[in-house]
């Protein structure tokens, strides 16, 4: 099997496609939550503590060097609301494939056998 066929059988399995969709869709969602939280969450908490624009905190280290502690915090709001997205989309899925429990699986026919010859065995006693 070629190299080219391998990676074909590869990419086609629904596993790789489902992936691929995910990414796609979490870029996407990527994008949004970061307009969420840099235009309509951290303006008003922004307002509410003296009108600080969170982007722009800075640690400066010298006069053109600086930690960008703003950028961070809008990032960790960011990765908290993606989370708990994540969190509710996956509780929601495992609550729809809750699964009957699975039946017992069948003894193995030489359990079932000697069983047989147990039950015949005690009717013969019986009898």
């Amino acid at each position: 099997m070629g190299m080219m066929s391998e990676f074909k059988t590869f990419a086609m399995r629904g596993n790789v496609i489902d992936l691929a969709v995910g990414v796609v869709i979490g870029a996407a969602f990527g994008r949004i939550v970061t307009a969420l939280v840099d235009g309509v969450i951290m303006p008003p908490i922004g307002l509410a503590i003296g009108g600080i624009d969170f982007s722009a905190i800075t640690i400066p280290l010298t006069d053109e060097v600086g930690i960008a502690i703003g950028a961070f915090i809008n990032t960790i709001i960011q990765f908290v609301i993606i989370a708990f997205a994540i969190f509710l989309v996956i509780k929601a899925i495992n609550r729809v494939r809750k699964e009957e429990p699975a039946a017992p699986a069948a003894p193995p026919e030489d359990v079932v056998l000697l069983t047989e010859i147990r039950d015949l065995l005690k009717q013969q006693r019986g009898s």
